[in-house]
């Protein structure tokens, strides 16, 4: 357990975790307000002039791999950082790549020609991209972590100490698209250098309160000469893996290898449903668990394709909605003109207004033996989801008739995603944590993290043929979002008829 220190009424060491997610959800919302616009926006506006197609396949590709990677990088502080450490190495990553997305605005700023800026453009831009993705990959899923390790197993605070933890990460989420979008308009990459400032921020915070958690996160020490061997075996093979990653970038870089976003995207979808399916499997065959325990690992796979359809349709805030935002909404007050990365900071607002209603709703509802099940949160958090688009759809039918759309069709939009998200994001985080076997914490908070980047992908796919970008997508826009509205919607009946099968395969774990 951490130091006996309480704060809020939790572990003190909740507060260190709340400020360093904070500052790296600011760097990371920051820079995803930008992301899309950025590359949809015309190379003679500073943009990188890409189709919707193409910024939709790669939006969807960097959300994908930020939470792609929290599996081996939960794998690798299982195994060979520890939890605490692979934070701190993640925060460091992170910066620089934040930090290589801002050269060629430096360069600009030193009197560089525009011909040099432009050949810095989309090099710096995919580098510092991967960089995020790496060092997300060791943060996200190992603070969280960390975040359910502070807590005695059964202890009824943990789902509102997330809660708390879940509105530190909206603290930075509402902040940055508004400080990073107002320098986005005077230069896209200053935005995407504050980015990178606040993740700095981040880590000196976490160095200076570390001690707070004393040993919660720390790696075991090896019991034998036999585990140590084998730990300097797994350095020396991360270490070539990952130069062999680093082969393949540079050899993308100079054109050698064909870069086809859209097929990349498809493919990988794939891919992670296979891993993630084929990596449970696994574990429930050859884990050695005890017959409880390959329940739960079940019932992690099945709340993984609900989260997965979640996601999908949550995270076009960032895609879809962040370009309607752009393209048909009217953001004139009194002549001047709102920035569009500022509606980027609705969802967290009212994050931040209902996270402590929720948290306390739900000790609320515990001490009284009315606390919905996980599986039922879910199914909440699903409709709200289809309530938000059901609202796009006639927001969708006024921009396909040709007028602007009120802002206010996008802010009750956030606000029925709001309500679904605080059912399922900060539940979701909580039960993996309580659902995984001994030895398996931060891998299966990286299942967790996989659905989410699943989801994530999927929502850059569909933001590809769902913002408008022509006359012909336009006019099927409003389709588009009902056909969201009837997935997610055919999801929630789907988990609530699984809700008993789903509360037997996970025992004693609410």
């Amino acid at each position: 357990m951490s130091d006996t220190k309480m704060i809020w009424g939790h572990p003190r060491g909740l507060a260190t975790l709340f400020f360093t997610e904070m500052w790296e959800r600011f760097s990371y919302y920051g820079m995803r307000g930008l992301l899309i616009l950025f590359m949809t926006t015309a190379a003679v506006e500073g943009g990188l002039g890409f189709d919707d197609q193409t910024s939709g396949a790669i939006y969807g590709l960097y959300t994908m791999g930020v939470y792609l990677l929290a599996l081996p990088g939960g794998w690798l502080a299982d195994r060979l950082f520890g939890l605490k450490r692979s934070v701190w190495y993640g925060g460091i990553i992170i910066a620089m790549g934040h930090f290589t997305m801002a050269i060629p605005g430096i360069a600009e700023l030193m009197g560089m020609g525009s011909e040099g800026v432009t050949g810095l453009d989309t090099n710096a831009f995919f580098l510092g991209l991967i960089l995020i993705v790496i060092g997300t990959g060791l943060l996200k899923p190992n603070i969280s972590s960390i975040v359910g390790q502070l807590y005695a197993p059964g202890d009824v605070k943990r789902d509102a100490g997330f809660s708390i933890f879940y509105m530190g990460i909206n603290i930075g989420a509402f902040v940055a698209p508004l400080l990073t979008g107002a320098l986005a308009t005077y230069n896209w990459h200053l935005g995407f250098g504050l980015a990178g400032f606040g993740m700095v921020l981040g880590l000196i915070q976490y160095k200076m309160t570390a001690h707070y958690l004393q040993d919660v996160g720390n790696l075991a020490p090896a019991e034998s000469a036999e585990e140590t061997d084998k730990r300097a075996s797994l350095r020396k093979n991360t270490t070539m893996i990952v130069g062999l990653l680093g082969v393949v970038v540079v050899l993308m870089f100079a054109g050698i290898i064909p870069i086809n976003a859209s097929a990349i995207a498809n493919l990988s979808g794939i891919i992670i449903a296979i891993v993630a399916f084929g990596y449970l499997a696994y574990i429930v065959l050859f884990g050695n668990l005890e017959a409880s325990d390959r329940k739960k690992v079940i019932a992690i796979g099945i709340v993984f394709v609900f989260s997965a359809v979640f996601w999908s349709g949550f995270e076009q805030a960032g895609s879809t909605l962040n370009l309607f935002a752009e393209r048909f909404t009217d953001k004139h007050i009194f002549g001047w003109e709102i920035p569009t990365a500022w509606f980027q900071s609705v969802n967290a607002v009212f994050i931040i207004i209902f996270a402590p209603f929720f948290g306390a709703m739900w000790i609320w509802l515990a001490r009284r033996n009315w606390e919905p099940s996980s599986p039922l949160k879910f199914f909440f958090g699903l409709v709200g989801v289809g309530a938000g688009f059901f609202v796009m759809y006639f927001a969708a039918k006024i921009a396909a008739a040709g007028e602007m759309a009120l802002p206010t069709w996008l802010i009750f939009t956030y606000l029925f995603h709001t309500w679904g998200e605080l059912s399922l994001s900060p539940v979701g985080l909580s039960l993996t944590t309580k659902l995984a076997p001994k030895g398996y914490q931060g891998q299966m908070m990286g299942i967790w993290f996989l659905s989410v980047s699943l989801g994530n992908l999927l929502a850059g796919l569909i933001a590809g043929e769902a913002s408008g970008g022509d006359a012909e997508a336009l006019a099927n826009m409003p389709n588009q979002y009902m056909t969201i509205v009837l997935t997610t919607m055919g999801a929630a009946l789907l988990l609530l008829l699984l809700n008993k099968p789903l509360r037997k395969l996970m025992g004693n774990v609410h």
